[in-house]
């Protein structure tokens, strides 16, 4: 199995390649040259084998070029030995509602998924190689406390979180920002997102930067992320899905990497009929799904801020996909978005984008009705990120079918949300104390060379 960019198939890489790299030279997002087809027997199979395994499975297929079965094994047991579900996820069924439950890893978002299966690999390989790395990841709340839980005290790994200044829950600061461990840097970005988002990948494409810090990146864009994600769906579909027909899942998304994992888990075999994306008020993939057209807008914050985005960088990899490989086409459109802030999709290549896609979108005031009418109904609390996929459930054509919400985070992460909808305070779990805890972070301007400049100097000291 060899890899490619989304932007230029010549070059091949190996899967410990795009690993490390992240984001191609090029601009580019790394893919297989083909998806791993499973066959009926295979699917089957899922049924007997623990989450851990299913993983296995699927992660040996895309890097056993990279890792021996057992030396797998090892990384994947310890990855999940931390979780606090001995099955790692689980499924709270609701009538026609099926909530599955990405949150019981140690930072309580579904990124601790595929998070500390890749601090396990990178371990392996940096111990096995004599490497040292840094690795600088932009996040949007969750992404970033996931990252710094995973790759904590690890001698061979400085990381550097940036995330926009002001911009998350208390919770999601505190879980990144009160961790102590001397490889940790955590950078306040005055700025959204995506303003965090575009530093990252401007540092990517500075080969000159990158290579001087040997520079590594661990967002949603990581190819072992995605691959790490498939497998809530497979263990999902094998352990709980009893009408194999009609399978629906709605996803919580802003950089599009999570429902992306959906996608490639259907173009694995797994018989998913349609894959939902929700969104909050900054719907560029509802707009674009329903549209053709790609435009980032201004990002407004909402309650659910991991979807405060408005730049959906994995979107590009499903659109190297409808337009049958054509890294054209890609690069033009690409091309399109960095020139004139918007690009427009083929009316043909839509069309077929939507029979696999559907979207839906909240605003704040959605988010707290949807929040409080399930309550009321079930009372469980849900968080905001999730409530945006139950909005689907107004759809008719969605409102009477078995439907799998990907639950993405823990409610106690966004205390006001929940103070607004539900008027109640939230309580954090045992395990997490911000007691007397201090905080340890630097605040920068949305600036480049000054954030290559603080990258460098902390290095070096």
């Amino acid at each position: 199995m060899k890899y490619i960019s989304t932007r230029n198939s010549q070059k091949k890489f190996s899967f410990e390649e795009i690993f490390f790299k992240g984001l191609a030279d090029d601009g580019g997002l790394f893919i297989p040259e083909y998806f791993y087809k499973l066959n009926e027997k295979e699917i089957l199979n899922l049924k007997e084998m623990s989450f851990q395994e299913i993983s296995h499975f699927i992660f040996l297929k895309y890097s056993r070029d990279t890792f021996e079965s057992d030396e797998l094994y090892e990384i994947i047991n310890k990855a999940y030995k931390n979780f606090r579900c001995k099955n790692i996820i689980n499924v709270n069924k609701h009538n026609n509602i099926n909530l599955v439950q990405l949150f019981h890893g140690p930072t309580l978002a579904f990124k601790d998924v595929a998070m500390q299966v890749l601090g396990q690999m990178y371990k392996s390989l940096l111990n096995k190689n004599k490497r040292k790395i840094t690795i600088i990841t932009a996040t949007s709340g969750d992404t970033g406390a996931a990252a710094i839980n995973a790759f904590k005290d690890n001698e061979n790994i400085n990381i550097f979180v940036l995330h926009p200044n002001n911009k998350i829950s208390d919770v999601q600061r505190k879980l990144m920002t009160t961790t102590k461990s001397k490889n940790i840097f955590n950078i306040a970005i005055e700025g959204n997102f995506d303003d965090c988002q575009k530093l990252v990948k401007e540092m990517f494409v500075d080969v000159s930067f990158s290579k001087k810090i040997n520079m590594s990146g661990v967002n949603s864009i990581n190819w072992g992320r995605i691959v790490a994600q498939t497998t809530y769906y497979f263990y999902v579909y094998s352990k709980f899905v009893k009408d194999k027909n009609e399978l629906i899942f709605s996803v919580p998304t802003g950089n599009f990497g999570d429902i992306y994992a959906g996608h490639v888990a259907k173009k694995m075999g797994l018989p998913i009929n349609k894959l939902i994306v929700a969104t909050n008020q900054n719907n560029i993939l509802e707009r674009c799904l329903n549209t053709g057209k790609y435009k980032p807008e201004k990002v407004n914050e909402s309650l659910s801020p991991s979807m405060d985005i408005q730049v959906s960088s994995n979107f590009e990899r499903v659109l190297y996909d409808y337009y049958k490989k054509d890294e054209k086409k890609i690069n033009e459109l690409m091309k399109n978005l960095k020139d004139k802030g918007e690009f427009t999709i083929d009316e043909n290549v839509l069309k077929n984008i939507r029979k696999d896609f559907d979207a839906t979108s909240c605003s704040d005031d959605e988010i707290c009705k949807i929040i409080k009418d399930f309550y009321n109904i079930n009372k469980i609390v849900i968080d905001p990120h999730t409530a945006t996929a139950l909005k689907i459930l107004n759809n008719e054509n969605y409102n009477k079918k078995e439907l799998y919400v990907l639950e993405t985070a823990h409610h106690c992460k966004f205390p006001n949300a929940i103070k607004k909808a539900l008027n109640i305070n939230t309580k954090l779990p045992d395990f997490i104390d911000f007691t007397d805890a201090k905080e340890n972070f630097d605040v920068l301007d949305n600036e480049i060379n000054i954030v290559k400049d603080h990258i460098l100097s902390s290095i070096s000291c």
